[in-house]
């Protein structure tokens, strides 16, 4: 069993911790945590994450329970900086999924769960062309999380999955942790809309958009559905403008 290498400590944002680790670090510790003995929770921390868990305060829990947590959104580096601490960099989640399917190949076991029906199939397909990835479970993410979530995670645990994928929208944080012990898996990673990307149902940005980190404002600007997110980037930026170190 791997040592499972230290972790520099978290740096408070906005009331969140955050890690201070490169992706590189980041995939080395979660494929590290996958062989390791004990389930753990990584997030990867966005504006509108942090933005929800001002309110929500079930939200607020798993974030501080997180064994792991990166910025994933260059909000988040920027709020570091006004707080004091420079971060090395984002590590997107979509990245740091594909670093560690890559890194792992067919030698650790993985659980794709979320995204809508046919979603998490194709994505396994993907990943198992393209990097051997050994795939041992999947499912969309249509269910009663309260009243299926436990038999849920039951069939992800009977795969033998080392790391849980959870693409599972808003509140994903929350349904890892609530069940981290009977998902059975040693990583538990919520990835957002990473499942889509991996089996072509979205696109990823433009290359240029993720080298001046503008990600969000492509997104945002060419999806109408998106639109209702705006107002947590403000309020996210009204935030960080008024913290202080």
């Amino acid at each position: 069993m791997p040592t499972l290498p230290p972790l520099p400590e978290a740096v408070a944002v906005l009331g969140n911790p955050v890690h201070p680790v490169d992706l590189d670090a980041a995939a080395a510790w979660v494929l590290a945590a996958a062989e390791g003995a004990k389930p753990r929770l990584v997030v990867t921390l966005n504006p509108e994450i942090v933005v929800r868990s001002r309110h929500d305060e079930a939200l607020r829990r798993a974030l501080g329970r997180a064994d792991l947590t990166v910025a994933d959104g260059v909000g988040v580096v920027w709020a570091a900086r006004r707080a004091g601490f420079d971060l090395p960099g984002r590590v997107p989640g979509v990245d740091l999924v594909f670093a560690l399917l890559e890194r792992a190949g067919p030698d650790v076991r993985v659980a794709l769960l979320g995204g809508r029906p046919g979603v998490a199939e194709r994505a396994a397909a993907t990943a198992a062309e393209r990097w051997g990835t050994d795939v041992v479970f999947v499912r969309d993410g249509y269910f009663d999380r309260e009243r299926e979530g436990g038999g849920v995670a039951a069939a992800v645990a009977a795969s033998g999955a080392h790391v849980l994928l959870a693409g599972l929208g808003e509140g994903q944080e929350v349904v890892l942790e609530a069940h981290r012990e009977a998902w059975g898996a040693r990583v538990l990673i919520g990835v957002g809309g990473t499942l889509d990307v991996l089996a072509g149902a979205a696109k990823r940005t433009p290359e240029w958009t993720r080298r001046f980190a503008l990600e969000w404002a492509w997104r945002v600007g060419l999806d109408p559905a998106r639109w209702h997110r705006i107002p947590r980037l403000l309020r996210f930026v009204a935030l960080t403008l008024r913290h202080r170190r």
